[in-house]
């Protein structure tokens, strides 16, 4: 159905127009008209037409006037205009508000019927786009909280890979590289500094989840996780400077704002605590620092800033670079970690040179700190003893050289031991598992059974079992059982049936079938041919 107004001060232009219409399109339309420019902009305000026939000579108002107040309200009607006068004027200021058709009077049948039919395909082509954009977006509003909870959780537990934020960042269309975190905690009511009923409140919250959700997106523009527990964490992407007094006091009042209202609509208590602005590597601190801001106040909403909670540094210190140090010493880049010191330690060259005293002490706490995180690894055994010649060296040292060879060394030698560790466990553990098999093949053993007797799961187990020894359990199982066949068909009088049970098969078709596959002979034919051969 197509709603169609007729514009024009001429009854018979109007019954001659309308008996066209119907004529030519039946019940496709619905028409009605009115005759002054004021009463068009009233009729159109009411009738929202799709397609308006509009003359441009009419009392009152004229036609251009009253298309110009009814393009505000209804920016998709079709315009079509009529007039007995030709001027350029008038089709120029048609072109401006989008009219369609431009037809001058008397109007010929055909081209009213072609201008109509033209309006209806560009309404129907407005309609279709229209449909598409609310099927994207019913279909965006569907997944949309999936992926926003999935960027949350991964900058949460720091499960992620730097290319992975960036494609979170691109379908979220984040433009960002720094934010802040809420974490909304809710419960029946507040006591002190928590919530009661937590895990209530967690199902009365996850019942509610798009509602809350709406309401953190219509006061912040924020990524909204899942519910966990009886919390929501909360991303607000920002610019790096955003923290100032002015812009923290106006956050806090938004939360506060936010905490009132959702306890109106939902009857559910909750408190909001902020974090400072991080990188988005570092959104996990920034969730850490919100959840302490609100154990350390009993107010509805808490900053850290305004806490004396966390680690404050004096202004240049270079904190970026200091926890690079550890970040990558942990991930085993032996390079990165002692590049990262290196830099730290010209920083303090170059800013505290004639602090001999500080920098020797600095030293000693990061190859401590670097050794906890090599003992934290694993597959080290910690003596007590095993530094008592560290503050001797240092005291020792009366160069900064010296020093700084020495503090190389030992974030070099942490992480060293972190790789040789992992390279020494999984080495030991496939040791073992080579032991074992070599002692079991003739049993009917399994993957299972030797990941279970090294103590690892069966698909890590697997994967770096191939990372050792270049093949899967079932070829190297294979492997020695073949050869162990060799040697029994060689050096025994076993008969095929015995060979083959002493070598774990328990079907001597099948066992004949793999001696083939691996040999590429029967196991008969290679008994007789090195038979032959001695």
């Amino acid at each position: 159905m197509y709603k169609i107004m007729l514009a024009d001060d001429e009854g018979i232009v109007i019954d001659s127009l309308k008996f066209i219409i119907e004529k030519e399109f039946g019940s496709e339309c619905e028409i009605r008209f009115a005759k002054t420019g004021r009463s068009v902009i009233e009729l159109a305000e009411e009738y929202r037409p799709d397609i308006a026939i509009m003359d441009i000579q009419m009392p009152g108002i004229n036609g251009i006037e009253a298309m110009k107040e009814i393009r505000n309200f209804s920016k998709g009607t079709v315009f079509i205009v009529m007039s007995a006068y030709d001027k350029f004027d008038y089709a120029k200021e048609a072109i401006k508000l989008g009219v369609m058709e431009y037809i001058t009077k008397p109007m010929e049948r055909t081209k009213i019927v072609a201008a109509i039919r033209k309006g209806m395909n560009r309404i129907d082509a407005d309609r279709e786009k229209r449909s598409n954009e609310l099927l994207v977006k019913e279909k965006l509003e569907t997944v949309e909280p999936i992926i926003e909870s999935g960027l949350v959780y991964n900058i949460l537990l720091q499960e992620h890979f730097r290319e992975d934020i960036d494609s979170y960042k691109t379908i979220l269309g984040l433009d960002s590289d720094y934010g802040f975190m809420l974490a909304v905690v809710c419960g029946d009511e507040q006591e002190g500094n928590h919530m009661t009923n937590a895990i209530g409140s967690s199902v009365r919250i996850s019942a509610r989840y798009k509602e809350i959700r709406e309401n953190l997106k219509e006061q912040f523009h924020c990524v909204v996780g899942t519910v966990m527990a009886n919390k929501i964490a909360v991303l607000v992407p920002c610019p790096e400077a955003f923290d100032d007094y002015n812009e923290r006091i106006e956050l806090i009042n938004r939360a506060r704002d936010l905490a009132r209202n959702l306890r109106k609509k939902t009857e559910i208590s909750f408190r909001i605590g902020i974090g400072s602005v991080k990188n988005l590597d570092n959104m996990s601190e920034s969730y850490q620092e919100a959840l302490r801001a609100l154990v350390a106040t009993t107010g509805t909403v808490a900053h850290v800033a305004d806490l004396p909670i966390g680690c404050e540094y004096e202004e240049n210190y270079p904190v970026d670079l200091e926890k690079a140090i550890f970040e990558k010493l942990e991930k085993g880049d032996m390079d990165g970690a002692i590049a990262s010191a290196d830099n730290y330690f010209e920083w303090m060259r170059e800013t505290n040179n004639s602090n001999i005293m500080g920098i020797k002490l600095k030293i000693l706490e990061f190859a401590l700190w670097g050794e906890r995180i090599a003992y934290n690894n694993g597959g080290q055994i910690y003596k007590f003893t095993s530094r008592n010649e560290y503050l001797p060296q240092i005291m020792e040292m009366n160069d900064l050289d010296s020093m700084k060879n020495w503090f190389l060394k030992k974030i070099g030698d942490a992480c060293r031991n972190i790789l040789s560790k992992r390279e020494e466990k999984s080495s030991s553990i496939i040791e073992q598992a080579k032991d074992y098999i070599r002692s079991h093949y003739a049993k009917d053993i399994s993957l299972d059974d030797v990941s279970r007797k090294v103590n690892i799961s069966p698909y890590y187990f697997s994967k770096i079992f191939k990372e050792e020894t270049g093949e899967n359990f079932i070829e190297y199982l294979t492997g020695i059982r073949i050869d162990k066949a060799k040697e029994l068909l060689i050096n025994t009088e076993y008969s095929m049936k015995e060979i083959c049970t002493m070598c774990g098969y328990s079907d001597p078709n099948y066992f004949s079938r793999s001696f083939k596959k691996n040999v590429g002979i029967s196991p008969t034919e290679y008994k007789e041919g090195k038979t032959s051969e001695a």
